[in-house]
């Protein structure tokens, strides 16, 4: 049994672990933590302790199997309470992820399985993100950024990058949600901002805005 704490750090080596492949360091991890570096050598001595992380100075922390499969078992809980929020409840994609974030902790595996048949297993969760299966495997998506589509090109909308509630409020003010088809009519070459078409109808949006969307490409 791991407490919150423990839970949220490993969370957040396994979403690091992607951008740093040798090994998450201290600094990284205090930043995305929000603490101090000091705090951040105690919890990680803490981890490797308990065998949940594998810790080489210089090289940084990196999670051990079973760390990696609590790890995953949070995230997979987080991802179904997302979609249980916002498909049974009536919340907004916005405001699921603080919620989410408290009931992640629960402990219960049956309530977890039970929460996954009562959804119908769901492969994505409301910001698109995959949801683990029980074994832990990812649905691996074909997906790219909206940014690097060419002009006349069109992709649908299957994912966010940025979850934040300023940037999901945005999008559902200009009609941008999952599912929904995406051409990209023009490419601005002085900002590298997009005109592009939704329903019809053209938005200007900036290169932020671009490469925080993910798209499936639509076959010509």
């Amino acid at each position: 049994m791991f407490s919150l704490s423990e839970e949220n750090y490993l969370k957040a080596i396994f979403h690091l672990e992607k951008k740093y492949s040798g090994g998450v360091s201290t600094n990284a991890l205090a930043e995305e933590m929000e603490t101090k570096a000091s705090s951040v050598t105690d919890m990680v001595k803490k981890l490797s302790d308990k065998k949940l992380v594998k810790y080489r100075k210089y090289q940084g922390v990196t999670l051990s199997e079973q760390g990696r499969k609590t790890a995953i078992e949070v995230i997979r809980k987080h991802r179904l309470w997302e979609v249980f929020l916002v498909d049974k409840l009536n919340f907004a994609w916005d405001e699921v992820h603080d919620i989410a974030e408290q009931l992640e902790h629960i402990k219960s595996e049956k309530l977890t399985e039970e929460l996954d048949n009562f959804l119908g297993h769901p492969k994505r969760d409301p910001h698109g993100d995959p949801i683990p299966d029980a074994e832990g495997n990812f649905r691996i998506a074909n997906k790219m950024i909206l940014a690097d589509l060419e002009e006349g090109q069109s992709g649908v909308c299957v994912g966010v990058k940025d979850s934040s509630t300023e940037f999901l409020r945005y999008l559902d003010k200009n009609d941008i949600a999952l599912g929904k088809p995406i051409e990209v009519v023009h490419r601005e070459e002085y900002d590298q901002s997009l005109l592009i078409k939704i329903n019809e109808n053209e938005l200007r949006i900036s290169k932020s805005i671009s490469n925080n969307l993910f798209v499936k490409p639509v076959e010509l």
